[in-house]
């Protein structure tokens, strides 16, 4: 089995304006990456719509209405926050980054692909039930692991995180559900606030670990290896589904932590390991296009070696 690839032309027409981080070029970096003759092999699928329904899975289906009602006309935006924004493509990029995710997630459940990547726009990890955030419209992983659950029958579900910013959105969703964990490494101080060691959830099923402004791969490493994979081998998901976002690269703009681009090959082959060489990842963050394309691309090398 091989691995899969789930993205749309219409992820790219989401469009928050050319002052904004979260620009299409990102994506087009990481499709572009990921044409080299080495990932030939790659399945190459059409990310589908998630249904209104299939969102509410995650979120109330009022919130779900709401944000696809908000059609803006062709060149303008509506901003929802001080960093949110839609445009005429908004809502048909954002079912499709979650439709991505769900796609993916069947991939890997119907057991046609061991892995799937779903390289898709905007991201999800900052999305609460009913507040869009940080770039965020729908929780792409958290519609993921309910669709794991309501199609597949998978009621333990581990979401790992691995952004330099905080999933307060995903946290949000699961800690309140002791068959769910969430596990997250990302800068701290730094946007949004959330994320402290002390936030663990309902049953230890949250895993927090903070890393100071500057930390490099050692100390990301060492806190995958000492904190959040002890704790996700011992909590034995059924699934395991990354967030995968690249701007702890210590080219990104956005943060200030050093991670080099092997360090996110290192932390996709611990996964793997963790996960019996199952996974599901979806793209987060990563606005530095040259150190997203070469830390997206390591990530998904590492993926299709799986098994």
């Amino acid at each position: 089995m091989s691995t899969a690839l789930f993205t749309h032309p219409a992820c790219l027409g989401h469009d928050a304006g050319p002052w904004h981080p979260e620009r299409p070029e990102r994506l087009r970096a990481v499709l572009a990456a990921l044409e080299g003759e080495e990932f030939a092999p790659l399945l190459r699928e059409v990310a589908p719509e998630a249904s209104p329904e299939q969102l509410a899975l995650a979120h109330p289906a009022e919130y779900v209405a709401a944000i696809l009602e908000i059609r803006p006309t062709p060149g303008e935006t509506v901003s929802l926050d001080a960093d949110t924004v839609m445009s005429a493509g908004s809502a048909a990029a954002a079912r499709r980054a979650a439709g991505g995710a769900i796609a993916a997630v069947d991939a890997v459940l119907g057991g046609w692909a061991r892995t799937a990547f779903a390289a898709v726009r905007p991201p999800g990890h900052h999305a609460e039930p009913s507040r869009p955030m940080g770039f965020c419209l729908f929780n792409n992983v958290a519609v993921a692991t309910r669709w794991a659950r309501h199609r597949w029958g998978k009621r333990r579900v581990a979401v790992v995180d691995f952004d330099v910013h905080h999933g307060n959105g995903t946290q949000a969703m699961f800690g309140p559900d002791a068959d769910l964990f969430y596990g997250s490494s990302h800068q701290s101080p730094c946007y949004p606030g959330t994320g402290g060691a002390r936030e663990t959830g309902v049953a230890g099923n949250v895993v927090n670990a903070p890393l100071a402004p500057g930390s490099d791969g050692a100390a990301f490493r060492d806190a995958w290896s000492r904190q959040i994979i002890p704790a996700l081998a011992a909590f034995g998901p059924e699934l395991l589904i990354v967030s995968a976002g690249f701007d702890a690269h210590k080219a990104d703009p956005l943060a200030e932590l050093r991670l080099e681009t092997a360090d996110f090959a290192w932390i996709t082959g611990a996964l793997l390991e963790v996960a019996g060489g199952r996974l599901v990842s979806v793209l987060e963050g990563g606005y530095d296009l040259n150190a997203l394309a070469a830390s997206a691309a390591a990530h998904v090398r590492v993926l299709m070696g799986a098994g």
